[in-house]
């Protein structure tokens, strides 16, 4: 099964609390190796009020979130009795299921928030031992103790001052010893 991205309809003024629901919801039913990111479509404005430039993030699509599953009855059925949640875009009825966005949509929506997809292959293990490359533990070498493959970070414990502390890295800050 693939997973696709789908457009969920929520109370307007209730997306990140929909989004936050979800992901407690996917977290304590064990579905995630079905439903993978809820995203809030939101891009930045640059205001001005009282003089002061101030920048906020506005919702593309207030009233919308979009959630990446692989579509199932469960995942369906999750997603569907969300609190704040009041159905799929493009069912046509109640049993049916949604259509999915296209690839492109997907892709434009993501860019114009600066999340493109990062393709990024998942090569270290845990207890791996390997070198840090940049950042400011540049040439630091330490034991991968977590890996998030969805935010593409790791937790290394790194050798300082004679004890082993804890730092988080991005993938691209590190490389096999």
């Amino acid at each position: 099964m693939e997973k696709n991205w789908y457009v969920v309809h929520t109370y307007s003024g209730y997306e990140n609390k929909v989004k936050a629901n979800l992901e407690k919801r996917v977290e304590s039913m064990g579905m995630q190796d079905k439903i993978f990111r809820v995203v809030v479509p939101e891009e930045e404005e640059t205001e001005i009020k009282n003089g002061k430039k101030k920048v906020v993030k506005k919702k593309v699509f207030p009233g919308y979130v979009i959630v990446e599953i692989v579509m199932t009855d469960d995942s369906w059925y999750v997603v569907r009795n969300t609190p704040g949640v009041t159905g799929f875009v493009g069912s046509t009825g109640s049993g049916s299921k949604p259509t999915p966005l296209l690839p492109e949509e997907v892709n434009s929506l993501l860019k114009q928030m600066g999340m493109v997809e990062k393709r990024l292959d998942v090569n270290f293990e845990l207890g791996e031992t390997i070198t840090v490359t940049e950042g400011p533990f540049a040439n630091f070498t330490g034991q991968i103790e977590e890996i998030d493959a969805a935010k593409a970070k790791v937790k290394v414990l790194v050798n300082m001052f004679g004890r082993e502390t804890p730092v988080e890295l991005e993938f691209t800050q590190i490389d096999k010893l």
